[in-house]
């Protein structure tokens, strides 16, 4: 489980003029990316679970894409 709490603690330690320590700021990064990849990873689970119906009224999985770049 994700700890919200924890993550806005340090958000706000981090914007007082003392700031994070090394340890705090590793760990922040390391809560982050845990809390970006549980979003990814239900917005994909909800994506499964998704049908697009067309104009026929037939319905379809969308096709999954390749990376976006941006220019």
């Amino acid at each position: 489980m994700i700890d919200v709490d924890r993550i806005n603690e340090l958000a706000r330690k981090s914007r007082t003029p003392e700031g994070l320590t090394p340890e705090e700021k590793e760990e922040q990064a390391a809560l982050r990316r845990a809390y970006i990849d549980a979003v990814k990873q239900n917005l994909e689970a909800q994506l499964k679970n998704t049908y697009i119906a067309d104009g026929c009224g037939y319905k379809r999985k969308p096709v999954k894409q390749e990376k976006y770049e941006r220019k």
